[in-house]
């Protein structure tokens, strides 16, 4: 028995090394992917260049001077929390609307709730290739529907508002099933009982909404709405292939200012500066997060 012992326990220490330094290997490339772009970024934004391979002047922080007294911030600024806002806002609503129906027994109740999980698994170009298509000017289902009720053939992508809107449906389409799966499975570990004991006790069922299932969200919620932010604040992909800021920077947030001024304006220091100071802001709202969840709590639970 000895001698079986000992090789299954060599086999189990090499499998265990082998798993820390496959875990030590992802770790380390992830941060290498992340810091060293990061750590670049603001080394950028000391130095005036037109391009990644031209000459670059040492200008310290006259970048951030520029950039920060320049309108076109400021208003890249306000747009980007605008769009943050109000889709964080109606992607909460909507999914704790159809986290509730979705916790409802019903027949064919597993097959709704993967369908509902779809449009987030769809890739983002796949989604805007859809809605340009549902908004074509000339053959697009939305467009004709609207010739039809006498609206004409709006130029959806050509009004700052209609532009806006746009972005915001879209990103509440796609999110919004994140958002329903994160709140469905925290109402899961609502005990059942406190919903019988508060039907006993005449509650109705916007009560018990209000005075059980809210305050059992409320850590979820915190979570959700927390990193939604920050994704939406930094999101390039939906807004640069819909509208490309567009029109007259009517949807450039930071992200899209950013790209333009690297790559468009030539000013790759500016691009650079801007960039670092949206990481500034995202680093605010992470801070704001582990102020919410502190690490003691876990260290004294433990």
């Amino acid at each position: 028995m000895p001698t079986e012992a000992a090789p299954m326990k060599r086999i189990r220490t090499f499998s265990d090394r082998a798993l820390l330094l496959a875990f030590v290997a992802g770790v380390s490339t992830t941060l290498l992917l992340i810091l060293v772009p990061v750590l670049d970024a603001v080394r950028l934004s000391l130095y005036q260049a037109e391009s990644f391979i031209s000459a670059q002047t040492w200008v310290g922080l006259a970048n951030y001077t520029r950039i920060l007294s320049a309108p076109t911030f400021w208003h890249a600024f306000g747009i980007g929390l605008l769009f943050a806002i109000t889709t964080i806002a109606a992607q909460v609503v909507l999914g704790v609307l159809f986290a509730l129906l979705l916790d409802q027994p019903f027949p064919g109740r597993p097959v709704v709730r993967g369908i509902t999980v779809l449009p987030y698994l769809l890739p983002t170009v796949v989604v805007t290739v859809i809605f340009q298509w549902l908004l074509d000017g000339g053959l697009g289902l939305f467009t004709v529907w609207a010739e039809h009720i006498g609206q004409g053939r709006p130029a959806w992508f050509e009004n700052p508002t209609s532009a806006m809107l746009i972005l915001i449906v879209v990103s509440v389409w796609t999110w919004t099933p994140f958002v329903t799966v994160c709140f469905l499975a925290a109402m899961q570990t609502v005990p059942k009982s406190l919903y019988e004991a508060a039907r006993v006790d005449g509650a109705s069922a916007w009560m018990r909404f209000w005075h059980i299932t809210i305050p059992m969200l409320a850590p979820m919620l915190t979570v959700t709405v927390l990193l939604r932010s920050i994704w939406m604040f930094n999101k390039f992909d939906v807004v640069w292939l819909l509208t490309k800021g567009g029109p007259l920077s009517a949807t450039e947030h930071l992200p899209v200012l950013a790209y333009r001024r690297a790559f468009s304006q030539f000013d790759v220091g500016g691009g650079a500066t801007v960039a670092t100071l949206s990481f500034l802001v995202l680093t605010v709202l992470i801070a704001v997060y582990f102020h919410y969840f502190p690490l003691e709590e876990k260290e004294e639970k433990s």
